[in-house]
């Protein structure tokens, strides 16, 4: 009897692991769609005629290899997805197929930006309204898999969106003076307004093809970045304040629409995630984080390693946990991971804007 007993209690126990690793496999939300530049983009410009690739080595030295990522490792949105518990990581639009476009789409494209113009020196890229008419053919597709319209409305209603543009709005285009026009044609605030104007515009078209939880990323500090400090910071350490500046004219506008299409689409939730507030977060206390440096890439060349960019098999550092920026541009693993788990689990209160992505996804 006494055997009897101690067999159905390790019965029982089996059932209740094994039920509850079943909960914890099932991610938050059905479907994860991403839209953005370099920093999330897993490999849609990698068969595109573009300068802007990632697609060799060093990048994805420590994710297996090279897949597109401009990183050493994951992106944020990688974060946020493991974080959103789905099994694997969300597929590029390039090549996303059939029933894995259920768990959502990844349509960033490296150089993008809200202006169509933006980044046309590095060669193609899909802008901002390209994304979002590739999304529109994922909504045709999933109308067909799920049945209706209806079905599908209601599907895409409990999927999370990330949206992240704008840095190259003013990197490959406002303080790109010599080949773009717009510093000369607007203001710092009159170019944010003509941005969010058009952002807005794109949201609204999600918004009619079902999307209704989204986090709006706002821009990082650019002006902190290797590439910037290397050509306009006197000291190789000093940020560009004129380009942070810019770039918090654009967030708070970004913070301010929240509000507004909160206040316009009740039946819709928007958020903003804070990026540039993280990223000072990070270079003021890097020790607190474990990082030593904070102005120079791991992998590049020139002053601060960010003259030129990382270049095929050319050797990275090998300290990468150490460093924030893993490029010019773009943050290493380590950085992005910071990054995404405050987007998802805010850390402080002014990491999101009203709730952070974990409470988004449980709406």
């Amino acid at each position: 009897m006494v055997l009897m007993m101690k067999w159905i209690a390790t019965l029982l126990v089996a059932v209740l692991l094994s039920s509850s690793e079943v909960v914890e496999s099932a991610p938050q939300v059905p479907c994860y769609f991403i839209f953005g530049d370099s920093l999330v983009d897993n490999g849609n410009n990698n068969n595109l005629n573009s300068l802007a690739k990632a697609n060799y080595l060093p990048y994805g030295i420590d994710f297996g290899g090279p897949t597109g990522r401009f990183s050493n490792g994951k992106t944020t949105v990688d974060v946020i997805t493991e974080l959103l518990g789905f099994d694997g990581y969300i597929p590029p639009f390039s090549s996303a197929s059939g029933q894995e476009i259920l768990k959502g789409v990844n349509y960033a494209s490296a150089a993008a930006g809200i202006r169509e113009e933006t980044g046309r020196q590095l060669g193609d890229r899909i802008s901002f309204s390209g994304q979002v008419q590739n999304y529109q053919k994922t909504v045709g597709q999933l109308v067909n898999i799920l049945g209706d319209e209806n079905q599908a409305a209601n599907y895409l209603s409990k999927c999370i969106y990330s949206i992240g543009l704008g840095s190259n709005d003013y990197l490959n285009n406002y303080f790109m003076p010599q080949l773009y026009s717009s510093s000369r044609e607007y203001t710092p605030q009159q170019y944010a307004d003509n941005l969010l104007q058009a952002y807005t515009q794109q949201l609204r078209i999600l918004y009619n093809y079902g999307a209704r939880k989204m986090a709006l990323f706002g821009v990082g500090q650019i002006g902190c970045s290797p590439n910037e400090l290397a050509q306009n910071s006197p000291d190789g350490t000093t940020c560009v304040e004129k380009i942070n500046s810019a770039n918090q004219i654009f967030n708070n506008g970004l913070k301010s629409l929240v509000d507004q299409l909160n206040n316009q689409l009740p039946d819709a939730r928007f958020t903003y995630i804070n990026t540039y507030g993280v990223f000072q977060d990070i270079i003021s206390n890097p020790a607190s984080y474990g990082f030593r440096v904070t102005n120079a890439g791991c992998c590049g060349i020139g002053r601060n390693n960010g003259q030129i960019t990382c270049l095929p098999l050319q050797p990275a550092c090998r300290n990468r946990r150490e460093y924030v920026f893993w490029d010019a541009f773009h943050p290493t693993d380590a950085a992005n991971t910071v990054i995404g788990r405050r987007a998802y689990s805010a850390q402080s209160s002014s990491d999101a804007y009203p709730i952070d992505i974990n409470r988004l996804a449980s709406l």
